[in-house]
């Protein structure tokens, strides 16, 4: 291979992984985790594996495209905060119309994807979440605090997508796993923004409430003492055994106590524990979830 083939099939790799990371793939990758489980529960362990690689491959592919145009709708600010100066947009590695086109088809395409291979009510879901995300949590974001307490909506949203998939319908249970995924978000984003305030301060981001510390540790306690009886639910509902009960208790009674451990002296060590414990308990949870479903 010659030097001028060499830079070619370089240059090709390293568009190709600028429009991969448009994508945020760790996050787009476990909103598919979320909306595969959510459906596997919602059937009652009696989902098929097509059924399964549709609503989370659509899921995957909508998400993706939501996540791409919300990187090309926020370059400016990514182009002045240290976390995101690196993405493709920031960086030069990708033109802004490259990001947009790239964004509307891929979430076109999950959307229709969707539509024609589960139905319309997970893919008219999925286009509420992603008009929720670039139409009420984006522009708040520079405004106010509400906009932590929307955004968690559309985060939540894939939990119904995956349920409705499998059921046809928005039902106790359906909302059941979407409260959780709602409450779970609250100490996760707020623990991430508390340590990356200065970083949001520069663009003007009021993800976390005014009244400093103690306020931010009363959303943290809030959210994690409510997800503990919310977490019964699926259980309370017949969905899941007391396995996943006893693990659900548990799980949430130890991200409770990183909550309150930071509420009574918020720190960015206290702060960085209760993000890690989020990104420990959602999966640990969904997966007592899937083990411990009940079969009908």
């Amino acid at each position: 291979m010659d030097q001028a083939t060499t830079e070619i099939t370089t240059a090709g790799t390293s568009r190709a992984r600028a429009f991969y990371e448009l994508t945020k793939p760790g996050i787009a990758g476990y909103v598919m985790i979320t909306a595969g489980a959510s459906a596997f529960v919602g059937s009652s362990g009696s989902l098929g594996l097509l059924p399964a690689i549709h609503t989370i491959l659509g899921t995957g592919i909508a998400t993706a495209g939501a996540l791409s145009l919300n990187q090309y709708v926020e370059r400016d600010y990514d182009a002045i905060m240290v976390r995101t100066r690196g993405r493709p947009l920031p960086s030069k590695r990708l033109e802004p119309t490259e990001a947009f086109l790239f964004g509307i088809a891929l979430l076109l395409g999950g959307l229709i994807y969707l539509a024609l291979s589960v139905g319309a009510l997970p893919a008219a879901i999925a286009a509420a979440s992603a008009l929720a995300y670039h139409a009420v949590y984006t522009p708040l974001k520079t405004r106010s605090f509400a906009a932590t307490l929307t955004g968690a909506v559309p985060g939540a949203l894939p939990m119904l997508i995956g349920w409705t998939a499998a059921t046809g319908t928005i039902d106790r249970g359906g909302l059941a796993l979407f409260a959780i995924g709602y409450l779970w978000q609250l100490p996760h984003v707020l623990g991430l923004a508390w340590m990356l305030r200065k970083d949001y301060e520069r663009v003007g981001f009021k993800l976390i409430p005014g009244g400093g510390a103690k306020v931010i540790g009363f959303y943290m306690v809030l959210a994690t003492g409510l997800l503990v009886p919310v977490s019964w639910v699926p259980t309370y509902l017949g969905y899941t055994g007391m396995i996943y009960a006893v693990a659900a208790t548990v799980l949430g009674g130890a991200f409770m106590f990183t909550g309150v451990t930071a509420a009574l002296n918020l720190t960015d060590a206290r702060a960085r524990k209760v993000f890690f414990a989020s990104l420990l308990y959602h999966p640990l949870l969904l997966a007592f979830m899937l083990f411990d479903t009940v079969r009908l």
